[in-house]
Order: C-alpha cells, then sequence, then structure tokens
C-alpha cells in the first residue's frame, strides 16, 4: 500500500507559504489523502520564483535576425533536400507533435487533434499532419521516430484514436508518447488554488516544457535516438514537419537549432517577433511588443517576421537547457476553485504558470530563420470563426488543393 509521509508534506508547505493547502485534511479518507499528497510532492516550487523574476528579461539591444528567404530556398532546393533526406534517412531526425490542447474554443469536448476539419468528409486535424509526415518518410525511406506529447486530460483518448486510425499509415513502432508536466494555479497573491477537497488546480506548464519531459521518459537516451528533434503546434494544419529542406539548411548552416518564419500581415499580429538581442537569436512575443516600445524606446524597424511555432533543435544544445531552467510566464485567468464550496468566476482571479518554446530559442547560440508562405505553410486553428480560426483554416487548406 502506497503510503505518504506528513511530516514531510507539512514542512515543505510552510517552507513554500502554502500550509493552507492542508485545511482539512485530517477529514479526507486514506485516498483522498494519498492523493492530496502526491500532487503536493510533485509540485515544483521553483516555477513562482522564476516567474517573480521574469521582469529581469531585457531586450534593449535587438536588430534583425538574417533571414533564409524562399526566393534562396528555391534556388538551392535541390542541394538542401538532398541534404535533409540524407539526415532523415540516417536516422539524425525525429519529429515532436504538441498536442495537449483540447478543442474547446472550437466548440469540441475532444483532443484538438481529433477535430474534424472536412467539409463533406470526416478530416481530423491528425489526419493532416500524417499525411505529411507519411509523405516525408517514403521520400526518405526512413520512419523516423514521432513523440507525440499529450496531457493528463487527453492522452488516453489521442493514443485510442491514433491506433484505431492505424496512425493514418505511419509505422506504429515509431510512434512515442508522454505527457505534459502540469503546474499549480494561483490566486493574485500567489496562493495556491485547490479544485476539490482532495485535489490542486493544475494546468499544463506551457508549449517550453516539452523537451524537460520528453527528456525524463528516457527515449532519448536509447541508442538509436535522434541527433534533431522538430517540434511543431498540432492546431497549424498546413505545418510540415520534417521537412528536409528545413532540414537540409539548418544542418548545412551549422545552427544550434532552426526557426520557421512568416512576415507578419500586420505589426501588431500575434505571433512572436524573431530578432536578436545581444548577438543571441530572440523572439519577442506579441503581447510583448507595445510595452517594450514604450519603455525602453526599442525600435523594431526592419524586423518583420514572426515564428509559427515550428522548430529544429538539435538534441545536445537543449540537453543545456536542462541545467538552467525556463523563465515561467504568469497568465491572468478566470480559475474555478473550492475553499469550502466551489466557486465559477466571472472575472480573472489568479494565475496559470506556464513555459514557452520562445524561451528555448533564446537559451541557443544560433538560430536558422527559414521564410515560409503563409498560403502553404501557415494556418492555425484557435477558433471557431474569424482571425486563426476554423472557417479560415478550411478556406487555406481549398486554395492549397485540399479535397474537403
Amino acid at each position: 500500500m502506497m503510503t505518504y509521509d506528513y511530516p514531510k508534506v507539512e514542512k515543505i508547505l510552510r517552507e513554500a507559504g502554502q500550509i493552507h493547502l492542508l485545511d482539512g485534511f485530517e477529514m479526507l479518507s486514506e485516498e483522498e489523502k494519498m492523493r492530496l499528497a502526491t500532487e503536493i510532492m510533485e509540485i515544483d516550487f521553483s516555477i513562482f520564483e522564476r516567474a517573480a523574476h521574469l521582469e529581469k528579461k531585457t531586450y534593449e539591444h535587438i536588430a534583425p535576425i538574417p533571414i533564409f528567404s524562399t526566393e534562396t530556398v528555391e534556388k538551392e532546393r535541390e542541394e538542401l533536400e538532398t541534404i535533409g533526406l540524407s539526415a532523415i534517412h540516417a536516422g539524425k531526425v525525429g519529429a515532436v507533435l504538441l498536442c495537449g490542447g483540447q478543442g474547446t474554443r472550437l466548440g469540441s469536448p475532444h483532443a484538438k487533434g481529433m477535430y474534424n476539419i472536412g467539409i463533406t468528409k470526416e478530416i481530423s486535424i491528425f489526419s493532416l499532419h500524417f499525411r505529411y509526415l507519411c509523405e516525408v518518410a517514403k521520400r526518405a525511406e526512413k520512419w523516423f521516430p514521432i513523440y507525440i506529447m499529450t496531457s493528463i486530460y487527453n492522452g488516453a483518448e489521442i493514443e485510442a484514436f491514433l491506433k484505431e486510425k492505424n496512425f493514418f499509415g505511419y509505422e506504429a513502432s515509431a510512434i512515442h508518447f508522454f505527457v505534459q508536466k502540469m503546474a499549480p494555479a494561483t490566486d493574485l497573491e500567489g496562493k495556491i488554488y485547490k479544485e476539490s477537497p482532495s485535489s490542486l488546480v493544475l494546468s499544463p506548464d506551457g508549449n517550453g516544457g516539452w523537451f524537460s519531459a520528453l527528456a525524463e521518459t528516457g527515449y532519448l537516451d536509447k541508442q538509436d535516438a535522434p541527433e534533431w528533434l522538430n517540434v511543431i503546434s498540432i492546431d497549424n494544419v498546413l505545418q510540415k514537419t520534417v521537412d528536409p529542406l528545413f532540414v537540409g539548411v539548418t544542418l548545412r548552416e551549422n545552427a544550434a537549432c532552426g526557426a520557421k518564419v512568416v512576415r507578419k500581415v500586420t505589426p501588431d499580429e500575434k505571433i512572436g517577433l524573431i530578432c536578436e538581442n545581444e548577438g543571441h537569436p530572440a523572439v519577442i512575443e506579441y503581447y510583448e511588443l507595445d510595452k517594450l516600445k514604450k519603455d525602453n524606446a526599442v525600435s523594431t524597424d526592419g524586423m518583420e517576421y514572426g515564428v509559427i511555432l515550428n522548430y529544429l533543435f538539435r538534441i545536445s544544445e537543449m540537453a543545456k537547457t536542462l541545467s538552467a531552467k525556463l523563465p515561467v510566464h504568469k497568465a491572468r485567468k478566470k480559475i474555478p476553485y473550492y475553499d469550502g464550496e466551489y466557486h465559477k468566476p466571472e472575472t480573472e482571479n489568479g494565475y496559470k504558470y506556464e513555459m514557452l518554446a520562445t524561451d528555448l530559442v533564446e537559451r541557443m547560440d544560433s538560430c536558422l530563420a527559414f521564410e515560409i508562405l503563409r498560403e502553404k505553410e501557415f494556418a492555425p486553428v484557435k477558433n471557431c470563426t474569424g482571425v486563426d480560426s476554423v472557417e479560415s483554416a478550411r478556406e487555406m487548406l481549398l486554395r492549397a488543393g485540399f479535397d474537403l
């Protein structure tokens, strides 16, 4: 029978200023006590300190980053594809699909990757991604590894769905699942919320936590593990993952990482601005730009490219990020909570804590910024209607020649 060390749990909470989490503990069943104690012991309390020091991040010496343009890609296509396909065939490249999100904003109770983007027939978002992955595997004559990050909320559902669909033709032995880590949510003063008498309010720790979560699985310690990982967000239905061109140029230029970028349609488009900061690659989140310009008189002249969450990382370089933990970003949210009774607030009442993949880019010594064409590779699905929606994605898929 599993047990818990109550004095140790109490000591940890007192030192962290979170002793309120043990209110009513004596009234719980042994099973409930075990659940709550386990969740408490799994908290990484350093996230709160890292979030508190985030304001020290500065962008006072930013400059445009060199862009590998689409025109140059076309001129060097044959050479780049040869390099890329060779590396993929040699087992040097793997894919990481970030699939922890739910389709709630799309009106679906299921994982976002399961959402039907088709019009006259069923076409899941997952099927579009695997269609391209299968094409690359066929060209490279290699079933390269695919690591799928799920969450505690959708992991079982995603795995069952993909197995039922036979991974849309991809080799099952090359598919590996792992689970995103969770972080506790707090009130505006930093006190951790409870979801019930025996559980905490937990939320995914952001897209920046994928590498540490994957590293803990041991997949990357195996003899046949890849040297590079191409990490992408599942909600971009035109995403090209393990693109031989992108792989080829990043490897040829010996960059520590690569980032697919798109020319922003407007300066305030909600994608991170890629640039250099004191000679190192940097990504300024869209919500940071106005404040930076106002507070620091920062000029973004000549900077017009944004990231699309498609990065190629050299694993040996990424390993360095495990010892130097990433900064943590606080996002104000409406957070339902329990304090003797259940509350569902109508206004923002707390914070969720997230790490961002863009901060991984900033830990690299160099970054190859690879331009893509919006109409061919960037159709994110974040809303039902309007900008970056199901409607706009379907329109772009049709323009790209997809039969929906």
